[in-house]
């Protein structure tokens, strides 16, 4: 499974983080870092549901289809400046743009002050950035169209795969460079390939789709990540609070249950975003009810 902790992890102190001045420099790089990389998804959030390439065409206005210059599209001032519209004919730009951006650098901060925190080795941000560029996109992309592309989740696939071979330690302290992407492998197969199982079951109980093939290569995408205990929670605890969101849904506008549908991909996403922030303290508190005394030994 992924690796959680490492008492020995002093790279925080190392790295001077406890002089405010070297930790605010950091954080004002990294959350830079992330709202740019936010821009990005802001691109994917827009093309991939429409099939078009997030390479080929330049950024441009979806209203006048003019050109949007390189200063203005730097994230978040640029949107700010501009008191969200375009700069030839005035449109206004869905507050999304900005959203996205400025989720995108915070949640890059957070993430890296809380590996920080906890002693997690600085390797496991390349598992858990990626991890946070997939929720964002998967929760926009989901909630407004209803799918989850392939193309969101493959590239997660391969940065996690990526990142066992070039970090093996953070499946395990004495993890190689063979056994950690044969690790990661599983805890993607397993839990994608049970929920597929629960997918095809459904649709044959129901005779009609209860579930889309997007959320299971977004679990399978999970656990190549986050490992099989990620993976698991984010399908437990996305499952269940989808499933009271439906009933709530619902009730709300007095509809029956059965023709109720809902996109999972949010909910889904929201779980693993809780995974990566307090993993450690549910993995331990769950083998503390289960296992009582696994954790003294």
């Amino acid at each position: 499974m992924l690796r959680l902790t490492d008492g020995g992890a002093d790279w925080w102190m190392r790295a001077g983080m406890e002089y405010p001045v070297v930790l605010v420099f950091f954080l004002a790089a990294i959350f830079i870092f992330g709202s740019c990389l936010g821009s990005f998804l802001n691109v994917c959030i827009w093309r991939m549901p429409l099939g078009e390439s997030i390479a080929d065409a330049p950024s441009h206005c979806t209203s006048c289809g003019s050109e949007i210059r390189w200063y203005d599209n730097i994230p978040i001032v640029s949107y700010l400046v501009l008191r969200g519209r375009c700069r030839h004919c005035g449109a206004p730009y869905s507050c999304r743009y900005l959203v996205v951006e400025a989720l995108t650098g915070t949640l890059f901060a957070l993430i890296f002050v809380k590996v920080g925190l906890v002693r997690q080795p600085p390797e496991t941000l390349a598992v858990y950035w990626p991890m946070t560029l997939l929720c964002i996109t998967t929760a926009w992309i989901d909630a407004e169209h209803r799918i989850i592309p392939d193309a969101t989740t493959y590239p997660a696939m391969f940065l996690g795969m990526a990142a066992a071979v070039l970090f093996p330690s953070i499946w395990g302290e004495n993890t190689g460079r063979i056994s950690a992407p044969v690790l990661a492998a599983l805890s993607g197969v397993l839990p994608a390939l049970f929920l597929a199982l629960f997918a095809l079951a459904g649709r044959r109980i129901a005779r009609r789709e209860v579930l889309g093939w997007g959320d299971v290569k977004f679990i399978a995408a999970t656990g190549i990540l986050l490992g099989v205990p990620g993976a698991l929670f984010t399908l437990l605890a996305g499952s269940l609070t989808g499933t009271f969101y439906g009933i709530g849904f619902a009730t709300a506008r007095r509809r029956p249950l059965r023709r109720t549908s809902i996109a999972f991909g949010p909910f889904l996403a929201g779980a693993a975003l809780v995974w990566i922030f307090a993993g450690e303290t549910l993995l331990r508190g769950y083998l503390h009810f289960a296992v009582p005394g696994v954790l003294a030994q």
